[in-house]
């Protein structure tokens, strides 16, 4: 469908990718990965014509329609939502165009000629409509523009009363109604929230077309991509599977490149401590030179980037009472529009707390309200014993003080820290080398906020609120974010839809829907079944009414039907999985005989031996490796069947 031929780009003399070779496929869905600064943006860039790369071709085959979403500046002016919304239908839009030009054309004064001629147009123009489905095309533009959040009283609003936020979605949804061979999406998931984003992962699912996706929301990615591309140290990699299985094989290959490191510098210093002993014997000069020459034609190894190895530590809390923060009965409205009704709510010392619910239901403002950022029009705010509270949101960057630069801006906050600590904490969210001496008013705004969260890190207090942390972070940021939240021993709520930094932190959910709030005491991922739950009973429920299934020995049998089906359906996948396991287990009690011979003395000693059981040993590692993979792919298999039944029956 696309192919890049040699393609190659630098800025500033230095290349991001020299002469990489790359096909897209129709139907690919492929993660496009690599650290901050290697070029994903730009690749997605030069894809859509945006962008033209130092040298090298690109073969687009004919007739390839491509959809792109850049991360930011998307501004829509001077439309109502929905018929922005409907002009991504190019086709059927210029067919209406020309229908109303020939219906015009026809009231005129013209000949019978003339008419006959233009009634046959029309009549092409009807039958292309038609092909097209043009008349259910309204009624699926406006679910899309529903399923990513907005409401019906939407639909006629001008498209310039909408914020940044919004804007990304009505471009998203635009990308989307195009039906586009190929859709080229950077940070779509930086301004949804749940509900929006699961929605968009089922859509994209069904999607026919191919899509390049660069996200930090792995959970995102690992649910629609089965490819992964990664830029790295100047070339492209390419790895069939989605971003979990891309991670084994990168930590494998990570691992390769770390024993090879260490092999190179070992033969390094032992050809430099032979240079060194017999540079001046003139028996040794031609072995000397040879050895030199060796150690100039060497192609240096580089060890991979870890930023996850960095260890950050929030300052140890001070102790605070048994209650946070208590909300009594209150009240908050914006003019007319009310955001909550008498609500309670209350946070105990080292609650981890997760605040989710469709964008405008009230999340940012609920958090603004415990952490007193703004008033609220009646109830009781009551702050517990040394609650001391430390408040990030993106607005929060706008509150740094633009003279002083980005090192000056942590150093203010810890005295405590060196200023190699300091630097290796902004290492940790992108500034690195000299960027640390740039000015906060020269920053971006998602540098700003970076900043911001930095100085959340070295603030000592013992409840943190934090509204999208992790918007502006890529993943291996959001790793160093992780393991400090994880260590944090205060109290912690969060706003954020990105379901997998969710996943280890959060041990409540707080759901704020309609004015009112509902807490599940569990996970994120508790919440999502009890969420999932919800929707399939209802659906269950309106499928009963409809059907009217009065006879409870009809339910019985189509239980039992169901249950048959289940039977069918998984016995051949569960017989595989229980071969496998019973393999995996022998395997694993191989690999630890064989971990124990290798620790023998007599083994080690015996060179021959000690070759045969590591050769044995690391061919019972690759075939375990295996196994568990294609355990782990049939159990994802069956767990999707079974999910098919289990709100059935």
């Amino acid at each position: 469908m696309i192919n890049l031929s040699n393609i190659s780009l630098q800025f500033g003399g230095n290349y991001l990718f020299e002469n990489v070779n790359f096909r897209i496929n129709s139907g690919d869905k492929i993660s496009l990965v690599g650290a901050n600064g290697t070029g994903k943006s730009s690749l997605l860039k030069i894809i859509n014509g945006n962008l033209q790369p130092e040298s090298g071709n690109i073969f687009i085959q004919k007739n390839i329609s491509i959809g792109f979403l850049p991360q930011e500046n998307i501004t829509h002016k001077d439309k109502s939502l929905l018929d922005e919304a409907l002009s991504a239908l190019t086709d059927i839009v210029g067919l209406r165009n020309k229908e109303l030009e020939i219906t015009n054309a026809l009231s005129q004064n013209i000949s019978d000629e003339e008419k006959i001629d233009l009634v046959n147009q029309l009549g092409e123009v009807h039958h292309k409509l038609e092909e097209l489905d043009s008349y259910t095309a309204e009624s699926k533009v406006k679910k899309i523009l529903l399923g990513l959040g907005f409401y019906e009283e939407d639909f006629n609003r001008l498209t310039d009363e909408f914020s940044g936020g919004w804007q990304m979605r009505i471009a998203l949804a635009k990308i989307l109604i195009s039906q586009n061979d190929l859709l080229l999406m950077d940070e779509p998931t930086n301004h949804l929230d749940i509900d929006s984003l699961e929605w968009l992962i089922n859509f994209l699912k069904n999607y026919r077309g191919a899509l390049i996706i660069v996200s930090h929301d792995k959970h995102f990615i690992n649910e629609i991509t089965n490819k992964t591309l990664e830029i790295y140290l100047n070339k492209f990699y390419k790895y069939n599977g989605n971003y979990d299985s891309y991670l084994k094989y990168k930590e494998e290959r990570d691992k390769l490149a770390e024993n090879q490191f260490i092999q190179q510098q070992r033969k390094i210093k032992e050809t430099e401590r032979f240079i060194e002993r017999f540079r001046y014997k003139a028996t040794k000069a031609k072995q000397v030179q040879s050895r030199i020459k060796q150690l100039e034609k060497i192609n240096m190894i580089e060890l991979p980037e870890n930023k996850s190895d960095i260890n950050i530590k929030f300052p140890e809390p001070p102790a605070s009472g048994k209650i946070n923060i208590e909300l009594d009965s209150i009240s908050k409205s914006f003019g007319k529009k009310k955001i909550f009704e008498k609500i309670n709510f209350q946070v105990n010392r080292g609650d981890k707390i997760a605040f989710v619910g469709a964008n405008g239901t009230g999340k940012t403002t609920l958090a603004k309200i415990i952490a007193g950022e703004i008033d609220f029009n009646s109830g009781k705010r009551i702050v517990g014993h040394n609650t001391i509270i430390s408040y990030y949101a993106q607005d929060t960057a706008d509150s740094l003080n633009p003279d002083l630069d980005i090192l000056e801006t942590v150093e203010n906050i810890s005295k405590e820290k060196t200023i190699g600590q300091l630097r290796s904490l902004l290492g940790a969210f992108l500034f690195s080398g000299d960027d640390v001496f740039k000015k906060i008013e020269i920053l971006s705004g998602g540098e700003k906020s970076r900043v911001a969260l930095a100085k959340i890190l070295l603030t000592k207090s013992n409840f943190i609120i934090l509204d999208e942390p992790t918007n502006h972070l890529d993943i291996s940021s959001k790793e160093v974010l992780l393991k400090a939240l994880q260590n944090f021993s205060g109290s912690l709520i969060l706003v954020s839809h990105d379901i997998d930094f969710l996943k280890p932190l959060v041990n409540k959910v707080i759901e704020i829907k309609k004015g009112q709030i509902k807490e599940y005491l569990g996970g994120i991922e508790f919440y999502l079944q009890k969420r999932e739950l919800a929707f399939e009973l209802e659906e269950q429920v309106s499928k009963s009414k409809e059907k009217d299934i009065s006879n409870r020995r009809d339910q019985k049998r189509l239980e039992a039907e169901l249950r048959q089906k289940k039977y069918n359906a998984t016995k051949e996948i569960s017989k595989k999985i229980q071969n496998l396991e019973q393999k995996i287990d022998e395997l694993e009690a191989n690999e630890d005989k064989l971990k124990k011979l290798l620790s023998d003395p007599n083994i080690y000693n015996d060179h021959e031996a000690a070759i045969e059981k590591t050769t044995e040993y690391n061919n019972v590692q690759m075939e375990l490796e295996k196994c568990l993979i294609e355990w782990e792919d049939l159990s994802k298999q069956l767990h999707k069947i079974e999910q098919q039944f289990f709100f059935k029956l």
